[in-house]
């Protein structure tokens, strides 16, 4: 199944390690798109070591430099 059918959005982000600036939160950009009956899509991302996932309003990701992303490899921040 594309991820066209599944209602999903590209991202230059998608796969890559992302701080949620909303809630400080760092993770992986998983998907942008629909939460339930949402009218907007949403950011959804999860901590790179693995756990539950989040989402954030995707103007609220930015990408996380390479040096500071190897300091919260397993999730922790």
């Amino acid at each position: 199944m594309s991820t066209a059918n599944m209602l999903h959005e590209p991202h230059r982000l998608i796969g890559r390690p992302v701080r949620d600036t909303v809630s400080g939160r760092t993770g992986v950009l998983r998907a942008i798109a629909p939460d339930g009956d949402a009218p907007n899509p949403v950011a959804w991302l999860s901590p790179a070591g693995g756990g539950k996932e989040w989402t954030a309003p995707p103007q609220a990701i930015e990408p996380v430099e390479a040096s500071a992303a190897s300091s919260y490899a397993g999730g922790r921040h």
